[in-house]
C-alpha cells in the first residue's frame, strides 16, 4: 500500500477534525458550524475559499505552474435526522441528528488532501476542493450547480467518494457506467365521502381502496419493467384517519422507487399515475398524484469511461490490484454526486470502511466511520490531482 508518508504523518489530524465533525452534526443546508470550521482550516492552509454556493457549500482552490487544466474534488458534509446510539466520546451533541452515513469522514479526508497539497504539492493546474451542504436528499449537489459551481469553477472534471461498510476496509471498487440508481419519491393522495365506520355505504373506504392501490403498484416492477432492467419500488408512509369509529375523508400514501436509466424511470412514474387514478376512479374516490412533490429526483450516478480509467490505475497504484474491486454490484441507493457527472465526466467510488457487524451499516444509529481508512482517501485524492495535473 503506497500512502504518502506526509498523509501517514497527518493522521492524528484527520482523525479529530473527522470526530469534531462528528460531534457537531448539521443537516442539509444548515451545515453553518461545519462549513466555518471547514473554511477555517483551508484559510489556515493558504488557499484561497469560496463561500455560499448551495447556501452552505465551500469550495477552496488551488493552482501551480502554468497548465490550464482543472480538477475538482468533492466531499459531502451534511448529517441526518437520526439519533446516534453510541457512547464514545466524540458522539454527537446535537439531539436527534447524528452523521449516520460518514460525510464527517469524507470532509476530513478532502482536508488531509487538501493539508498535503498546499505544502508538498507537485502538480501543474487547478484543484477545486468541494465541500457540498445537503447530499441526504436535499440535492445540494444540484442547488451548487444551479448557483454557479462549474461557471466560477470551470473543471475539466470531477471526482467523488463514499465510504461503504462490508467492503474490506481500505479497498475500492470501482467500475464505468451506473454505481448508484437514479431516485425518485411519489405521493398519493385519495380522497372521498368520510362517513361513520358502521355505515360504508354512505361514503367511500379510501383504505380498501389504498390496500388496492398498494397491491397494484407493486406489480409495476415485476410485470412491467423488463426483468433485465433492475428497479425496485417501495411504499414507505400511508396516513390517514384518527379515530376508531369514522372512515376518513382521505388517505396519503408516499413511497419511492429506484432504477438505473432513464426509460425505466419514466415508464415506472407513468405507471405509478396510470394505477393510481384508475383505482380512484374505480372507488369513485379523486387522486392528487404529485412525483417529487418536495424535493428534485437524483439522475443515476453514471461514470464516464476516460475518468474511471484514470480512478482505476490511481486506486491500483495505492493500494494494489487486488484490493480494487472492477465490477461492483451498482447501488439501489442514490446520490446527487450524480448532478455533477451530468455536467462533467468524472468517477464516483466506493472506499472500504470495513465490516458492518455490529449493526453498522449506513444510515444506521450505531454507525460510525472508520478512521484507519482516513489516510487512504487522502492518498487518493491527492495521487489522483498528481496523475491528472502532470
Amino acid at each position: 500500500m503506497s500512502i504518502y508518508k506526509e498523509i501517514k504523518t497527518l493522521h492524528d489530524d484527520m482523525r479529530l477534525w473527522r470526530q469534531t465533525l462528528h460531534q457537531y452534526p448539521e443537516t442539509a443546508f444548515e451545515e453553518t458550524k461545519t462549513a466555518k470550521f471547514i473554511v477555517e482550516l483551508l484559510t489556515s492552509f493558504g488557499l484561497e475559499v469560496h463561500q455560499g454556493l448551495g447556501k452552505t457549500g465551500v469550495v477552496a482552490s488551488l493552482s501551480l505552474g502554468n497548465s490550464d487544466k482543472k480538477i475538482a474534488l468533492r466531499a459531502d458534509m451534511d448529517a441526518l435526522f437520526i439519533a446516534e446510539k453510541n457512547q464514545f466520546s466524540y458522539k454527537s451533541q446535537h439531539e436527534g441528528i447524528m452523521h449516520a452515513c460518514g460525510h464527517d469522514g469524507h470532509s476530513a479526508m478532502l482536508l488531509g488532501a487538501a493539508h498535503y497539497l498546499s505544502t508538498y504539492a507537485d502538480f501543474n493546474g487547478t484543484v477545486y476542493f468541494i465541500f457540498q451542504p445537503a447530499e441526504e436528499g436535499r440535492a445540494g449537489a444540484k442547488q451548487m450547480i444551479e448557483d454557479g459551481l462549474f461557471d466560477l469553477f470551470p473543471a475539466d472534471c470531477v471526482f467523488g467518494l463514499h465510504n461503504f461498510p462490508d467492503i474490506p476496509a481500505g479497498h475500492f471498487a470501482i467500475k464505468t457506467g451506473p454505481m448508484m440508481a437514479a431516485f425518485d419519491c411519489f405521493e398519493i393522495t385519495l380522497s372521498g365521502q368520510a362517513t361513520h365506520a358502521a355505515m360504508p355505504h354512505l361514503g367511500n373506504d379510501v383504505f380498501v381502496a389504498t390496500a388496492q392501490l398498494i397491491n397494484a403498484l407493486q406489480t409495476i416492477v415485476s410485470r412491467n419493467v423488463d426483468p433485465a432492467d433492475s428497479a425496485v419500488l417501495s411504499i414507505t408512509q400511508i396516513h390517514g384517519g384518527n379515530t376508531w369509529n369514522a372512515l376518513p375523508e382521505s388517505v396519503l400514501i408516499r413511497g419511492t422507487f429506484r432504477c438505473f436509466n432513464q426509460a425505466v424511470q419514466q415508464l415506472i412514474t407513468r405507471r405509478i399515475k396510470q394505477l393510481a387514478q384508475s383505482t380512484a376512479d374505480s372507488f369513485s374516490l379523486s387522486a392528487q398524484i404529485l412525483i417529487n412533490p418536495e424535493n428534485p429526483g437524483y439522475p443515476v450516478t453514471h461514470n464516464s469511461p476516460s475518468a474511471t480509467d484514470i480512478a482505476i490505475n490511481v486506486a491500483q497504484q495505492l493500494v494494489g490490484s487486488d484490493q480494487v474491486n472492477l465490477n461492483p454490484v451498482p447501488s439501489m441507493g442514490s446520490e446527487d454526486f450524480s448532478f455533477m457527472l451530468q455536467e462533467k465526466p468524472g468517477c464516483y467510488v466506493w472506499l472500504g470502511n470495513g465490516s458492518s457487524e455490529g449493526d453498522c451499516l449506513l444510515h444506521n444509529p450505531h454507525y460510525d466511520f472508520n478512521d484507519e481508512i482516513l489516510t487512504v482517501g487522502a492518498s487518493y485524492w491527492v495521487k489522483l490531482v498528481e496523475t491528472i495535473l502532470q
